[in-house]
């Protein structure tokens, strides 16, 4: 089989869509992002062997994360780069090279997450008060 069509293949698998072309933005036009485009990009580099040491997330897709009241504060590293698409055919290159090969820009994401931080001391203060409503109400 030609190996762009077992690409288109494999992301029409996974992902569940039906118009999925070599030029196709995985995130946007397919609808693709977060945990599942994490787990898209896993299954991609086992089933085509292409080492993704050089895969950086946060250009490509963002976080599933229904509560992140720290970001306000600050923000996530995907909201601090310019996104870069994926598509079958970026994945067809790389899988041919047996590397992930994207040329990232140079960036500055903070070592410490910030926004997590906020979030779960918020999220500890909920479970305080809701400790002390329980039992001092």
């Amino acid at each position: 089989m030609d190996k762009m069509i077992e690409i288109l293949e494999f992301v029409k698998e996974f992902t569940g869509a039906d118009n999925v072309t070599e030029n196709s933005d995985i995130e946007t036009e397919i609808g693709c992002y977060g945990d599942d485009f994490d787990e898209l990009i896993e299954n991609y580099s086992k089933k085509f062997n292409v080492d993704m040491s050089s895969y950086l997330w946060y250009f490509h897709t963002g976080e599933e994360v229904s509560f992140n009241i720290g970001s306000v504060f600050s923000k996530p590293p995907n909201e601090l780069v310019k996104r870069i698409p994926v598509t079958p055919k970026m994945l067809l290159e790389f899988s041919k090279k047996g590397k992930w090969d994207v040329k990232y820009p140079e960036h500055k994401i903070p070592k410490i997450r910030y926004d997590m931080i906020i979030n779960q001391i918020i999220f500890i203060g909920i479970i305080i008060w809701g400790i002390y409503y329980w039992f001092f109400k």
